[in-house]
């Protein structure tokens, strides 16, 4: 087995963890869920969850892969032989999104060269879906589309040239170059952005308290819904990223300095979104909340229609935004594909090179479902379900059985204390103990009972509408294939001499 790879600096290590964290849900999905839950007054639910669950999972994630230095699957194993299945449903979870993150970003490099010549006209809608993802009913495939296939095989090359480089040549060095580049590109934008005809009429929309909505259960949860989805926390990532830490490392500052990070970073997206939507209604002459918008639809149909009304220089604006999106993507992409790397290399003992090959070529494979005509439904789905009843429950189920039933919590705030200049108080096992818990459980109950009794407020009760036959084999089988699997792997034998080692001293014990 070859030596276990390291970062070759702390600021590597916080440049990768973060650009994992920033992805394109900071960008799209923060600021509507900010507006749509209280606008200000949503900062309060925001700030505790990120203190009570976002930070603690944090700490105890990258706590667990510094102590036990491997990959989610060995991390697991290593803490209880029985447990080693939760570390392969993570990494089977990080799969499966890989499969279609990758597909976004290949959409948002077309885009990039579409904003040139503004080559989406003024049809933004129609563009997108017709002309541009030629898109067919839900539940068809079609053929593939060239116009997203082509810079879907960039995309894989781009990503597994960098994991296939390593840990500190590759992945550190992508980090050191993606996120301040992403930064200074954001920045522009915000800063374009905020001195536009209507920036203040949006900046006052998103900004606006509405302090009676933090009296609403449903605000709160939003509130750790939006922690929970945007740390990368609870599928592999953060476990085996904080596997390649030094034996000295500060754990706890690094979770903070982590947390607060991404958290700006969203503050920032929430300003730049809503001065553009801002100027989006000021120049067509309506209310703010006629033109919010969220997710593929915000990025690219509303952005492109914001950027042709641009006063000057709409190409490079938009060049800049669908840019931004390619490196806020690729940061994600390259920590979400790592977890299966490393869970292949660790178990079947074989070289980075191979692992990166097999799993990075299988997940490239597969992402060619959703470079289909029918692929934009079957991402949809398969989005939705894989975070909410893989992400999420897995979330659950990882604090249930570190802090319930194999009783951790101490264990390892001990470990982070003895490393960490700040020492964690009795916030820390209160958090992961009784509020992270309770909170996670009513989201999952409240979901389950949301899809299984099919309440949404569409024609068939089904998210987005869906027939049933596309639910169950689009959304329910994702999921549950990546809990399937993750069983089935952790049944294969280790050939692993450092699984083997540690789970025979545990025996001797």
């Amino acid at each position: 087995m070859e030596t276990r790879s390291q970062w070759g600096t702390r600021a590597g290590f916080i440049m990768a963890a973060i650009g994992s964290a920033v992805g394109l849900g900071n960008i799209w999905r923060f600021p509507a869920e900010a507006y749509g839950n209280g606008g200000g007054a949503f900062f309060i639910p925001y700030l505790f969850a990120l203190l009570t669950a976002g930070i603690p999972i944090l700490i105890m994630e990258f706590t667990m892969g510094h102590k036990y230095r491997g990959s989610a699957p060995l991390t697991f194993r290593k803490m209880n032989k029985k447990t080693e299945f939760i570390g392969w449903w993570a990494v089977l979870v990080a799969f499966v999104i890989s499969t279609y993150y990758s597909v976004i970003i290949a959409w948002a490099i077309s885009y990039a060269y579409f904003s040139i010549n503004l080559s989406w006209g003024t049809d933004t809608e129609g563009f997108l879906f017709n002309d541009y993802l030629k898109t067919v009913d839900p539940g068809q495939m079609g053929n593939l589309v060239p116009g997203v296939f082509i810079p879907l095989i960039l995309v894989w090359i781009v990503v597994l040239f960098i994991l296939f480089r390593g840990v500190k040549k590759g992945i550190e060095i992508a980090n050191r170059i993606f996120i301040p580049t992403l930064a200074i590109i954001f920045l522009i934008i915000v800063i374009r952005a905020v001195t536009l005809d209507g920036a203040l009429q949006g900046l006052q929309a998103f900004f606006e308290p509405d302090f009676t909505s933090i009296f609403s259960g449903e605000v709160w949860v939003a509130a750790y819904g939006q922690i929970f989805f945007s740390l990368s926390i609870a599928f592999a990532i953060m476990i085996t990223y904080s596997s390649y830490l030094p034996n000295k490392s500060d754990i706890t500052n690094n979770a903070f300095i982590t947390g607060f990070g991404n958290s700006s970073f969203e503050l920032l997206a929430g300003i730049g979104v809503f001065s553009v939507l801002g100027f989006m209604a000021s120049q067509s002459g309506v209310a703010v909340d006629e033109v919010v918008s969220s997710g593929v639809g915000l990025a690219f149909v509303v952005f492109p229609a914001i950027i042709n009304e641009f006063p000057g220089l709409n190409g490079l604006f938009g060049f800049l935004f669908f840019a931004s999106l390619v490196l806020a993507g690729l940061t994600s992409l390259m920590s979400i594909s790592e977890t299966y790397i490393a869970g292949i290399s660790d178990k079947f003992n074989i070289s980075r090179g191979k692992a990166v090959l097999f799993g990075g070529g299988i997940a490239a494979f597969i992402s060619l479902v959703y470079a289909t005509q029918g692929g934009l439904f079957f991402l949809d789905t398969a989005d939705y379900f894989i975070n909410q009843f893989g992400v999420a429950m897995l979330g659950l189920v990882e604090i249930v059985l570190i802090a319930w039933i194999l009783r951790q919590v101490k264990n390892l705030k001990n470990h982070a204390d003895e490393l960490s200049d700040i020492k964690l108080g009795w916030w820390f096992p209160v958090s992961l103990n009784v509020i992270t818990p309770i909170v996670l459980g009513y989201m999952m109950f409240d979901l389950l009972r949301l899809n299984i009794l099919k309440l949404f407020d569409t024609q068939t009760g089904n998210y987005e509408g869906y027939s049933d036959t596309f639910i169950l084999f689009g959304g329910w089988s994702v999921a549950a294939v990546a809990l399937i699997i993750g069983v089935f792997m952790a049944a294969t034998k280790w050939r692993s001499k450092e699984a083997k080692g540690y789970s025979d001293q545990r025996e001797a014990k």
